[in-house]
């Protein structure tokens, strides 16, 4: 239970003295940073002057044991926009707001006018509030924030508590529940009113007919296909969006991962006449921070996407290279292609290994790019041939990418196909120097 919670219990609850001596500690404790920061009131600190918690009185560490972030704001005069300060913070406020100082400026730690507003409220109000935070980027995060007064401190600043409390998991899994209801009702009406059509027309004037009855047979049994596979791919798709702000723990050879998608969509290629054309370095050097079946699926996914759009006798190429910027891996191939970057990392400063998949079809317009990762978009006027997907596996692929803190690009020139890029941050961020790879045709065209 966090700060804010047991202060509001504490008049009810059988420890309330004790409580009421936990709040004057807390007091004192925001009285004795105050103090150290009272001639740097109107200037945030260049660098760190010494470690956070060192010669730290001791009760700061129930303070930091805490899990949820907790900052304490101190404040003067109401018009001083720019004199709301935090005096304390505990080491969650410090992971979530990177947070490098004892004390500073509120507004360089948080920008968010409703916080802001909240903070103002117990401040100068003396009442509680509470506000919404949204955390922006691609991880995005959803909190709320508690705001509540805490009288003023021994120099005559006014003092209040703030806590952040994370709803992400719950704002998610109310989302989720909306966009799947929403997307399944929408998706599957058509393929339910073919099958009941066909079931109608099959009690009726064609139950004696045995040829329409096949016909109608085959076109029911490709409906129920495609609603098996929409659905696999709808409860796929929420429960990656459910924890996408949860970076997955694990490693996974990207390399091996390839291979494996390679062996499995074999038949396919050769029954498509496709070749598979894998261009991979040595096993080990391609080590990527990530959940293997996750980063399989995003494989699976390009590669078969890749694959309904080959022409017969074409290939389709699967690249791999280690040991790049995040600029380097999502860098075009081709100068004269249409290039969209479709996720990039909030904190691309890392090493990453990249997969480029590419194939020699129609390519793409300009235009379609930027919605190729939205749930259901087809490309109009391209044909994909007899395995119609459910138009979710690009999307599929965006949010697993967003989990593990990658990124993902499209290039394209019409005429001659497209390529995806997706990136990895390296297991390890230790570089390393990628081998020429050789191409290896493992399928031939039939």
């Amino acid at each position: 239970m966090g700060v804010l919670a047991l202060l509001v219990l504490a008049p009810q609850a059988p420890g309330a003295v004790w409580m009421a001596g936990f709040l004057a500690a807390l007091v004192l404790a925001v009285a004795w940073r105050a103090g150290r920061t009272a001639d740097t009131a109107g200037v945030a600190p260049l660098a760190p002057t010494r470690p956070p918690h060192e010669n730290a009185p001791p009760y700061v560490s129930i303070i930091n044991a805490l899990p949820d972030p907790v900052l304490v704001i101190a404040a003067h005069e109401p018009d001083d926009l720019t004199g709301r300060r935090f005096v304390m913070v505990n080491d969650a406020a410090r992971d979530l707001l990177r947070i490098q100082y004892d004390a500073g400026l509120l507004v360089t730690a948080i920008r968010d006018p409703q916080v802001l507003e909240a903070v103002d409220e117990a401040l100068f109000g003396g009442f509680d509030s509470q506000a919404v935070y949204e955390l922006g980027g691609t991880q995005a995060r959803v909190l709320k924030a508690f705001a509540k007064p805490l009288g003023t401190a021994p120099d005559g600043s006014r003092l209040a508590l703030l806590v952040l409390r994370d709803e992400t998991d719950i704002r998610r899994a109310e989302q989720t529940r909306a966009d799947f209801l929403a997307n399944a009702s929408h998706e599957l009406r058509t393929p339910l009113a073919s099958l009941s059509g066909f079931i109608e027309t099959l009690r009726g004037h064609a139950r004696t007919d045995e040829g329409a009855r096949e016909k109608f047979l085959t076109i029911m049994s490709t409906q129920a296909e495609r609603m098996a596979r929409l659905i696999d791919d709808l409860l796929s798709l929420s429960r990656i969006e459910l924890n996408e702000h949860i970076a997955p723990q694990g490693e996974a050879d990207l390399a091996s991962a390839v291979m494996d998608v390679v062996d499995a969509l074999g038949p396919l290629a050769r029954e498509r006449g496709v070749t598979l054309t894998p261009c991979l370095p040595t096993r080990g050097e391609a080590l990527v921070s990530g959940d293997r079946d996750q980063i399989v699926q995003v494989v699976q996914n390009l590669v078969d996407n890749a694959l309904k759009y080959a022409p017969r006798g074409s290939s389709v190429t699967i690249g791999l290279a280690s040991g790049l910027t995040a600029e380097a891996a999502a860098a075009p191939l081709r100068p004269q292609a249409a290039r969209l970057s479709l996720l990039t990392p909030d904190h691309g400063q890392g090493v990453y290994a990249a997969l480029r998949v590419s194939d020699e079809g129609l390519g793409l317009k300009r235009e379609h790019l930027p919605r190729l990762t939205e749930r259901f978009y087809r490309v109009e006027g391209q044909k994909s041939g007899e395995r119609s997907g459910t138009g979710l596996g690009l999307a599929i692929v965006k949010h697993i990418m967003n989990r593990h803190r990658g990124g993902l690009a499209v290039e394209s020139v019409e005429g001659e196909g497209a390529t995806f890029s997706a990136y990895f941050p390296l297991a390890h961020q230790a570089v390393t120097l990628p081998q020429t790879p050789r191409p290896e045709a493992v399928t031939k065209p039939s």
